[in-house]
């Protein structure tokens, strides 16, 4: 089979709104800070008979316009029916599931076409193992993005999901925090049916999943095999897919309206009164105009909310520079967060520790290539740099009558290298210098060592 034949990746994202009461009830929406199953219950979100929703919650299908709009989708101002989506499943009550008609179509992201965006509620959560239902996430108002099957490959899905949740934080009317993000991957290879992958929670499992899945459809063609449409399951720690079930066709769930909600119907006036949020393109400007940072690390900041945050929270505490903070946070914070494949906010990192850290650096109290180990280590574990450089005494030396010494010793022992640098070769001093802070452990001032060396040297 070629490896050129063509693969179509498709997403529906599904993303808990950030709102204090569920979509069609009064009902608390903070399940994922809620231990005990069952709390925040009521009739309607339970799907007791008789019960009747609550009106649509306002503040959430503002929220969806706000974010179909950022999308550039066209926003669809009239005869928009909730209808109940019918499936028999545990965590559903009630037998179905209201969602919207589109709200907005037709935008675009990254290059990826954005079919429909529209609002849901969320079923409850029911644990395969236990056989047990949790109904506090029930009836908690979602947005889903459909998009079209622009993506190719598992990094072109893995980029726009980036994308997509960096520009949904920036409304800051998303729930966020680890897991909540679900995603539904469609993949279709040339000459085979579509298959969905259900319930993926996060960017990382929709990455691995679409690997997976594209090498058992292909395996699967070379061997003669068929691919047939259906519904399989991710499993995040054996990191493959499962046959579920035959895939269901809209005709399935039986859509109908949902006879006690009427249909919604915008005011122009209202969707062009609704406040867009700063953009990261926006934000990116602004940081550059007001700080005076580098293009290409203004850049860098933007594409994740939780670090452009970290780099303003340190520009208003004023006490580190922006030249430092943006270049320690572009070159050494997002380095051993990649290192580790985390996010920002999967580190014990926060803005004291990279304050307190910068100022010793500034300041000359360490050296940079100390911090640089001491960021190696507090990033993991949230330890005080401060506190860390006087138990371990890791401050600068900069006293020139115990650097000579190392220096001199340095030089007797590395006489090819002094014969190499005054033959006119410069990177035998780099050699010299870089003997002469391991043996310091990187704790001796470079400016007093370089002034040393070359007099030394002379």
């Amino acid at each position: 089979m070629s490896e050129n034949i063509n693969v179509k990746i498709g997403l529906e994202i599904h993303v808990p709104l950030r709102t204090e009461q569920k979509l069609f009830c009064s009902c608390r929406t903070n399940y994922y800070e809620t231990e005990e199953p069952n709390l925040n219950t009521c009739p309607v979100c339970t799907g007791m008979p008789g019960s009747k929703p609550f009106p649509l919650n306002g503040y959430a299908l503002e929220t969806v316009v706000m974010i179909a709009r950022l999308l550039e989708c066209k926003v669809i101002d009239e005869n928009i029916f909730v209808k109940r989506k019918h499936y028999n499943y545990p965590d559903l009550p009630s037998g179905y599931q209201r969602t919207s008609e589109p709200i907005g179509k037709e935008g675009i992201l990254n290059g990826v076409k954005i079919w429909e965006v529209h609002l849901e509620e969320d079923p409850g959560r029911y644990d395969l193992d236990s056989g047990r239902v949790d109904y506090n996430r029930s009836g908690v108002p979602l947005i889903e993005i459909v998009t079209a099957p622009d993506m190719k490959s598992a990094e072109d899905a893995r980029n726009f999901l980036k994308e997509l949740v960096n520009l949904l934080k920036y409304t800051e009317r998303i729930v966020d925090v680890g897991g909540v993000m679900r995603a539904d991957v469609n993949i279709s290879i040339e000459g085979g049916a579509k298959v969905e992958i259900k319930n993926i929670n996060s960017v990382r499992g929709a990455f691995k999943a679409i690997g997976f899945e594209v090498i058992r459809q292909k395996g699967l063609m070379q061997r003669g095999g068929t691919v047939k449409q259906e519904t399989r399951g991710f499993n995040e720690k054996s990191l493959i897919t499962t046959s579920m079930r035959v895939k269901e066709t809209a005709d399935d769930y039986r859509y109908i309206p949902d006879p006690d909600i009427p249909p919604l119907q915008f005011e122009s006036d209202f969707v062009a009164g609704i406040k867009l949020p700063e953009t990261p393109q926006t934000r990116k400007k602004r940081i550059m105009e007001s700080y005076g940072v580098r293009e290409d690390y203004a850049q860098v900041m933007v594409r994740d909310k939780d670090i452009a945050d970290l780099f303003e929270k340190l520009m208003n505490s004023k006490k580190v520079k922006a030249e430092t903070a943006s270049m320690w946070i572009c070159r050494e914070v997002l380095r051993q967060l990649n290192y580790r494949g985390i996010e920002y906010n999967e580190c014990k990192l926060n803005e004291k520790i990279v304050s307190e850290l910068l100022q010793l650096v500034e300041s000359n109290a360490i050296t940079e290539a100390v911090g640089k180990k001491l960021l190696e280590r507090i990033i993991d574990s949230g330890e005080s740099p401060k506190a860390l450089v006087e138990k371990e005494k890791l401050g600068t030396v900069s006293e020139a009558g115990q650097l000579a010494e190392i220096v001199e010793f340095t030089i007797k022992e590395n006489q090819q290298a002094v014969v190499d640098y005054k033959a006119g070769k410069p990177e035998a001093l780099n050699y010299l210098m870089g003997s002469v802070m391991k043996k310091m452990k990187g704790r001796a001032d470079y400016n007093v060592v370089m002034k040393l060396m070359k007099e030394k040297l002379k």
